[in-house]
């Protein structure tokens, strides 16, 4: 993809500014300038940008120059704190750009950070990135974004450069509650699937042959974690994975065999107490999703 036209026969490339040149930044730096970008850098310790002023970066003295000299300003630093430091320092620079944050950070942080930028006559994109450096401007990367609807419309084309894109709604929390949800179940499963291992191997089972299967099993988990949205959604509980009475009855074997070999139980007794706690209620005929309402209380 080449860089968009912004405007005439001397500004034939679009332009950025990346501020940040930590392995994401300068891979997000180095795409730019790979497709042609007129790319602005700046980092807190100047010599990293050495490596993209070699490939055609220009770089900036301080932040605010770096702000001052593109439409499309994107922020890619180690924490939250670092972007409340750099933000003080480009306050007067700001009015006009597009800011799209990519750091790591809360919700709440984005909302924070939007509300900031409109207060400067700035217009403010929040962004996460699900992926590793080296995947930057592939398919294998994934950047949620939410904020202005209007800059992120604007510049889709130069963002799109980055890898894979999608626009979450206009409050600006929504990436990052996108990110959060979707890193969370990937920790949820892959702790719980190191506790199976650690059940598996204690009985003499070969562990990759069981991971193989388990591969196998997985296939059946898209359909059911839609249904389970969906019920969640309409307070409706079908009994997916079989009624609560049933699934409830293998609870006490699952508990005994992880204890009797030393692996840690704690999920299995947690899910034994809620079912235990909806089949009181009255709800023993519905699926597994209905432990959703009592979730929270």
């Amino acid at each position: 993809m080449t860089a968009t036209t912004t405007g005439s026969s001397t500004d034939a490339v679009g332009q950025v500014t990346v501020l940040g040149l930590g392995e994401m930044g300068s891979a997000i730096a180095k795409t730019f300038v790979d497709r042609g970008y007129r790319t602005t850098v700046w980092n807190r310790t100047a010599s990293k940008s050495a490596p993209l002023v070699e490939a055609g970066a220009t770089a900036a003295a301080t932040a605010a120059e770096a702000v001052a000299a593109s439409p499309l300003v994107v922020v890619c630093l180690l924490d939250s704190t670092a972007v409340d430091e750099v933000l003080a320092s480009v306050e007067a620079a700001v009015e006009g750009k597009v800011l799209v944050n990519v750091t790591s950070g809360s919700a709440g942080q984005a909302r924070v950070n939007e509300r900031w930028a409109s207060e400067r006559g700035a217009e403010y994109i929040d962004g996460k990135i699900m992926g590793d450096p080296p995947y930057v401007g592939t398919d294998h990367i994934m950047f949620p974004f939410s904020g202005s609807r209007s800059a992120f419309e604007a510049h889709e084309p130069t963002l799109k450069e980055l890898g894979g894109i999608a626009y979450h709604g206009e409050d600006a929390g929504l990436a990052a509650v996108e990110f959060m949800g979707q890193v969370a179940v990937a920790y949820e499963l892959l702790i719980g699937y190191l506790h199976v291992l650690k059940l598996v191997q204690a009985e003499g089972v070969d562990v990759v042959e069981f991971a193989e299967r388990i591969a196998g099993s997985v296939a059946m988990y898209p359909s059911l974690l839609t249904s389970m949205g969906k019920a969640v959604k309409s307070g409706e509980f079908p009994p997916d994975l079989g009624s609560l009475d049933v699934q409830a009855a293998l609870m006490d074997d699952m508990i005994e065999h992880r204890e009797s070999l030393g692996v840690e139980a704690v999920r299995m007794r947690e899910v034994k107490e809620l079912m235990d706690r909806r089949i009181a209620q009255g709800h023993g005929d519905q699926g597994f999703s209905g432990l959703f309402a009592l979730l929270g209380k």
